[in-house]
C-alpha cells in the first residue's frame, strides 16, 4: 500500500509490466537489496513506476542523474505526479566555472571565474529546507549533490526563529538575520533580503517564492504574517516563522575563531620553513 505521507496524482493507473515492476522494485528496498534495475523504452512510464514505487516505499528519496537536463526532465515529471509533496531540485548553480590555470609554456595565469545562476541556488536552499521540516520530499539531483555542505545540525542551529507574543527586540532579529547573511535592502525587496519599516520587518527568504511580515509592538512580537513579496498583501497569519540561512556555507563565530587560531598557527610553522630554506 502507498505511504500517507507520499499521494501519486496521475490521469491513468498502472498498467501492462507496471504493476509488477512497482511491486518487485518496493519489495527489493524493503529486503535492502542495493541494486536494481528498471529497464524500458523512452516513453514507456518508468517515472510513473518511479513515482509510484516512493510512494509505497514511504521514504525520503534522492534521484541522481548524470547531467542537468535529464534531471530536469525528472524534477518536472515527478512533481507532476507528486504534486502534494516536497519535490525538490538540487544541481549545481554554476552557469560557467573557468578554475584558475598557469600555462608554463606562455607564462600566463587564468584567473578563477564564475558565473552563478541565482534560481538554481533558491532552489537548492529550497530543498535543504525542505529535508529540515519535512519526511515527504524527494531531491532529484545531479552528482554535484555528492559534495557536503556541512553539518547538518551545525545548519539547524543557525535558523532564526520568531513566535507570537514572544519578547524579541527589533534589532536582535535584525542581528540574527544578518548573522546568516541576509542583507538589508529597503528598496530592492528579494531574495535573500529583509527591510525595515518602523516596527515592522519583511524578510524575503532566499529559498521561497512568498514573504514574511514580523510586526514588534515595542519588544513583543505581535503578529506574523506571510505576504505576496511584490504587493504586500496578507496571504496567511503565523503562529510562528522558522528562517534558515541565506547561503549553504554558513559557520557559527566559535568555529571561525578556532579555525582562524590553527590557520596563523600553521601559517607561523610554514613561514619558518621558508625563511630556513
Amino acid at each position: 500500500m502507498p505511504s500517507p505521507a507520499f499521494q501519486v496524482v496521475a490521469p491513468f493507473e498502472p498498467a501492462g509490466d507496471q504493476p509488477k515492476a512497482i511491486a518487485e522494485l518496493t519489495a527489493g528496498l524493503e529486503r535492502g537489496d542495493k541494486y536494481q534495475t528498471l529497464l524500458g523504452v523512452t516513453g514507456s512510464g518508468k517515472t510513473l513506476t518511479l513515482a509510484h514505487t516512493i510512494a509505497h516505499y514511504g521514504k525520503p528519496t534522492l534521484v541522481l542523474s548524470h547531467n542537468k537536463t535529464l534531471s530536469a526532465q525528472l524534477y518536472g515529471e515527478l512533481r507532476q505526479f507528486l504534486p502534494h509533496n516536497a519535490v525538490e531540485y538540487f544541481v549545481s548553480y554554476y552557469d560557467y566555472y573557468q578554475p584558475e590555470a598557469y600555462v608554463p609554456a606562455t607564462d600566463v595565469y587564468i584567473e578563477k571565474d564564475a558565473s552563478i545562476n541565482a534560481d538554481i541556488e533558491a532552489l537548492r536552499l529550497r530543498a535543504t529546507s525542505s529535508l529540515m521540516e519535512r519526511s515527504d520530499v524527494v531531491i532529484v539531483a545531479t552528482v554535484s549533490a555528492i559534495y557536503g555542505l556541512g553539518d547538518p545540525a551545525e545548519y539547524r542551529k543557525l535558523m532564526v526563529t520568531v513566535k507570537r507574543g514572544e519578547q524579541r527586540g527589533r534589532d536582535a532579529i535584525l542581528a540574527e538575520l544578518v548573522r546568516i547573511q541576509y542583507g538589508r535592502n529597503d528598496v530592492s525587496f528579494e531574495q535573500g533580503t529583509f527591510r525595515v519599516r518602523g516596527d515592522s520587518i519583511e524578510i524575503y527568504p532566499a529559498y521561497a517564492e512568498q514573504a514574511y511580515r514580523v510586526e514588534l509592538w515595542g519588544d513583543d512580537v505581535e503578529r506574523i504574517s506571510r505576504i505576496n513579496p511584490l504587493t504586500g498583501e496578507t496571504i496567511a497569519v503565523l503562529d510562528q516563522l522558522a528562517i534558515y540561512p541565506a547561503r549553504h556555507f554558513v559557520t557559527q563565530r566559535p568555529t571561525v575563531e578556532r579555525a582562524g587560531k590553527l590557520i596563523r598557527a600553521e601559517l607561523a610553522e610554514r613561514l619558518q620553513q621558508l625563511r630556513e630554506a
